[in-house]
């Protein structure tokens, strides 16, 4: 059984339907956001190397036959169709790290309809979740203004490959480290971490603690100090760090508690002690608005770890996406559906200053200060571009980020772009409605 099983019953209905009826030309649907969650003014796609990764393997064989066939409650010969199919078709897509808006298409699939519809799910499930991610963790890198913030997240995400895909994207808007082993080796990242409360209780007292996990690392090292109570714990730990002579390239975590406040008297610790290079890493539930609120307060925190909020996106877990068949042999098409409204044709998007951006069809021409996002990244089932390196992602986010409307980087309430229709597309929209209110639905529908 393949990846191709991964997908929604419906899918595998329709393709074989389509097998059916002869239904094999070429479709293109396109996958976008309707609408951004609340407090997003901008979104940063990412997911697309996973995508492409599925697309290039992806064949139904012998095994995923048998499984279509057990669910449906069919004979394997009825399904002989969907038998050896592999994607053949086009994609183009919107770069990893660049930032995109409401309506904008982040990818393309152009391939004979059967193909184009039984991957539906595992696009959009890739896509989704990790361009949900990606810029929930590009708003912690915002609200933090400047201070590190790492990745404690993995315990926590719905499942280890989400916690690697957490990781990876953190540093793609970035994050300066994860505590995730596997994906800082896989990744090339830095791998941070510190110690837990059980350690502590695990000895006598809490400075045995210390000076025994300074033995087993030299340094630099960061001490835990909230077991007990917070104050106690920093005094405790400064004594251990003087003594050693560790005061430099260390740290103290705070992970509970009123952090703005504790860290205001465990710094005053830290300076009355000499360790005024040490710094003071901050944990425990926190997110863009925690970190927001704590930079906007002064205070005297250097590193902001952040997890469970951030790799499940607690505030916004889902987004608004879509994947719609925009035309299916060389007829555009759209849903009238109320409020899902979907404009036809094949699409291009032109960045303009100011994020004025212009969603346009394929073959417009680029106004004279837009630049196109999307692009082919795969023709005849294989990859027309080479892997996404983390760095050149990461460059191509921070380029995008700095050029956002200041409206659209505040952590609360933000105010986001709007993209345009061009004068083509809208013209076309228009001319299927009327297509389809007339010839379809015989001019009884007021479609919205």
């Amino acid at each position: 059984m393949s990846n191709a099983t991964s997908t929604d019953l419906y899918e595998v209905t329709m393709a074989q339907s389509y097998l059916s009826e002869g239904m094999t030309g070429s479709a293109t649907f396109s996958l976008f956001v309707r609408n951004l969650p609340p407090d997003r003014g901008f979104l940063v796609c990412a997911g697309l190397d996973s995508v492409l990764d599925f697309l290039s393997a992806y064949r139904v064989d012998a095994d995923d036959v048998n499984v279509f066939a057990s669910v449906m409650g069919r004979r394997p010969e009825d399904l002989a169709p969907l038998l050896g199919l592999e994607f053949s078709g086009e994609v183009r897509a919107v770069p990893e790290g660049h930032v995109v808006l409401a309506g904008e298409p982040l990818l393309e699939i152009t391939a004979p309809l059967p193909q184009a519809q039984l991957v539906e799910t595992y696009v959009l499930n890739q896509l989704n979740h990790q361009t949900s991610v990606a810029s929930k963790c590009a708003r912690c890198v915002l609200a933090a203004d400047g201070h590190p913030v790492v990745d404690f997240s993995l315990r926590r995400t719905h499942g280890i490959e989400a916690g690697h895909q957490a990781a990876r994207l953190g540093a793609m808007v970035g994050f300066a480290g994860t505590s995730n082993v596997a994906a800082a080796h896989s990744e090339g990242l830095t791998a941070v971490g510190t110690m837990a409360h059980s350690y502590i209780e695990a000895f006598g007292a809490e400075e045995d603690a210390f000076r025994a996990f300074a033995r087993s690392h030299p340094g630099p090292v960061t001490f835990l100090v909230d077991t007990y109570d917070t104050v106690t714990g920093v005094a405790t730990a400064a004594r251990v760090l003087r003594d050693l002579g560790l005061g430099p390239g260390s740290a103290i975590r705070l992970d509970s508690g009123d952090l703005g406040a504790l860290a205001i008297q465990a710094r005053t610790i830290l300076d009355a002690a000499g360790l005024q290079e040490t710094r003071i890493v901050a944990s425990g539930g926190l997110d863009e608005f925690a970190v927001d609120s704590l930079v906007r307060s002064e205070a005297p925190i250097d590193t902001y770890a952040v997890g469970t909020r951030i790799g499940v996106c607690a505030d916004a877990p889902y987004l608004d996406s879509a994947y719609k068949l925009v035309e299916y042999a060389g007829r555009p098409v759209m849903k009238l559906s109320s409020a899902k409204v979907t404009a036809p044709g094949r699409k291009q998007v032109f960045r303009r200053p100011g994020y004025a951006d212009l969603i346009a069809l394929v073959d417009e021409q680029p106004p004279p200060d837009g630049v196109p996002l999307l692009e082919s990244v795969m023709r005849e089932g294989r990859r027309v571009s080479e892997r996404a390196e983390l760095d050149t992602a990461r460059q191509r986010f921070m380029a995008d980020l700095a050029a956002l409307p200041p409206a659209a980087r505040t952590i609360r309430a933000p105010t986001a772009p709007k993209a345009e229709l061009s004068g083509r597309l809208s013209s076309l929209t228009a001319d299927v409605r009327r297509y389809i209110e007339k010839n379809l639905l015989g001019g009884t529908h007021g479609a919205a």
